[in-house]
């Protein structure tokens, strides 16, 4: 039988939507507040779902300690208070939206899940607004 399990974690992050080969009218037209000159930020919220076969012994489809230690040193750890512009090397050049950022973190995690799969990324960036990736 297959179940879901999904772990939920915060951070906070500055960001700032901008194209170096636009004018700055043109991104201030399309990017809105988020072409802020000096970036701004969040408090965003993660959901993490992984999907698998519940384990016989421990009636867990992953042991939460260890997906709280993967979120945490592969994920909270590189972009908790950081800038994602400027201090994650996997978003330079990319304009960290929510649906950037949701890639990122599901390509990061996916391949180091010990057991089951990774069924969903959830990043809400505010309560009316999120992006997921599933698999």
């Amino acid at each position: 039988m297959k179940v879901s399990v999904t772990r939920k974690a915060r951070f906070c992050a500055g960001h700032k939507y901008w194209r170096p080969d636009w004018t700055p009218v043109k991104n201030r037209e399309v990017f809105g507040a988020c072409a802020n000159e000096n970036g701004h930020g969040h408090n965003y919220t993660l959901e993490v779902t992984v999907t698998g076969e519940v384990d016989p012994t421990t009636g867990m489809v992953i042991n939460l300690s260890d997906l709280d230690r993967l979120i945490h040193e592969h994920v909270l750890d590189r972009i908790d208070h950081r800038n994602l512009n400027v201090d994650v090397p996997e978003l330079a050049g990319k304009i960290p939206t929510t649906e950037v950022l949701a890639g990122f973190i599901w390509d990061t995690l996916a391949p180091r899940l010990p057991v089951g799969r990774l069924e969903e990324i959830r990043v809400y960036e505010a309560d009316d607004l999120w992006s997921s990736r599933r698999g």
